[in-house]
């Protein structure tokens, strides 16, 4: 007799499972001979070692389906039970990009939404830093939490660090309420967010606890060495030259890092200059960083939000412009006088 267990960590186990458990009952219908019993994201397999290794490839199939997917019909779960050809399922994943990324709550799919967003995701597949530039809206911000979420489902990484520049935006941290976790936590408050969407509450409060998730001011990153991580620098345009070069060098053994921001939304005091561009312009031609650019594009909120950027950018090729022509003006004027 051999037992093993099969972890469902990246996918919603109701999509596994069917409806009233119609998929599983399949999987049973199909191995009489094994006790099959599900708690949770595990499948335990009890029997002959012949067919307990049988049915683990087939339950991997589907699973190598269903991540590519999302979804999986009761008819095709039960014709890769019944194929002896995976090459059906193979053809079936060369036509289907690997967008779903991670499967949050209640069933809720986490993917790839825009062009973009899908060469971010192949991006961090294939390098160890990313920076990912774009104005809001873009999905810059949630998409790098849902790679991060995946690779620690997927138990690339042991934990994920997330942090941002706390840097007022209009406001004065000194005049907020409470103590400096209270007054900082509202600059972290998307990446929360973006987590609460991903992993149930439960789990996440136990993440966090355990440090396997950790969120953070950038300031806290000073010192340290993150091996067999996943670290986002979220706002990294209100990052200075020090700040920046200072994260990067944080990034230790089996790390991984995606640094996103936009251009457009600095809020660094006057007198400080955002080291973004810095960055991005000296590290494009080191194999193993990639750079992405998001645009109005992937705008994936509020329908008007596209337009609104499109306004935005349009008003500042004018005022470009009218500098220009100003500036001109004046050097004509003086070079008269």
């Amino acid at each position: 007799m051999t037992d093993t267990i099969i972890h469902l960590d990246t996918l919603n186990p109701i999509e596994f499972f069917g409806v009233n458990n119609a998929k599983l009952n399949l999987l049973k219908k199909r191995f009489p001979l094994l006790k099959i019993l599900s708690r949770g994201t595990q499948i335990k397999l009890s029997g002959a070692a012949e067919y307990v290794e049988e049915a683990k490839e087939k339950i991997n199939l589907i699973l190598k389906y269903m991540e590519r997917s999302g979804d999986l019909s009761d008819a095709y779960f039960e014709e890769i039970l019944g194929s002896v050809d995976e090459g059906k399922v193979d053809h079936f994943l060369e036509k289907h990009p690997n967008d779903v990324l991670v499967f949050g709550p209640n069933g809720k799919t986490i993917r790839a939404r825009t062009a973009n967003q899908k060469m971010m995701v192949q991006a961090a597949d294939n390098n160890d830093i990313v920076f990912a530039i774009g104005p809001a809206g873009t999905g810059k911000t949630y998409t790098a939490v849902a790679i991060a979420v995946r690779a620690l489902k997927n138990k690339i990484v042991k934990k994920i660090i997330l942090t941002r520049p706390a840097v007022e935006a209009g406001e004065s941290l000194g005049f907020l309420p409470g103590d400096l976790k209270e007054k900082i936590d509202p600059y972290l408050r998307p990446l929360y967010d973006a987590l609460d969407d991903m992993i149930p509450a439960d789990k996440l409060g136990y993440y966090m606890s355990n440090r396997t998730i950790e969120i953070a001011p950038l300031a806290y990153m000073r010192g340290r060495t993150l091996d067999n991580a996943f670290i986002i620098l979220d706002e990294s345009q209100n990052a200075n030259d020090l700040q920046l070069k200072m994260f990067l060098t944080r990034i230790g053994a089996n790390a991984k890092a995606i640094i996103t921001g936009d251009p457009t939304q600095i809020d660094l005091p006057k007198n400080q200059r955002s080291g973004l561009w810095k960055a991005v312009s000296i590290l494009r031609q080191i194999d193993g960083i990639a750079h992405i650019e998001l645009n109005e594009e992937d705008v994936v909120r509020h329908r008007l939000v596209k337009q609104i950027i499109k306004a935005y950018n349009k008003a500042d090729e004018v005022e470009t412009g009218e500098q220009h022509f100003f500036s001109h003006k004046n050097a004509v004027k003086e070079k008269n006088a």
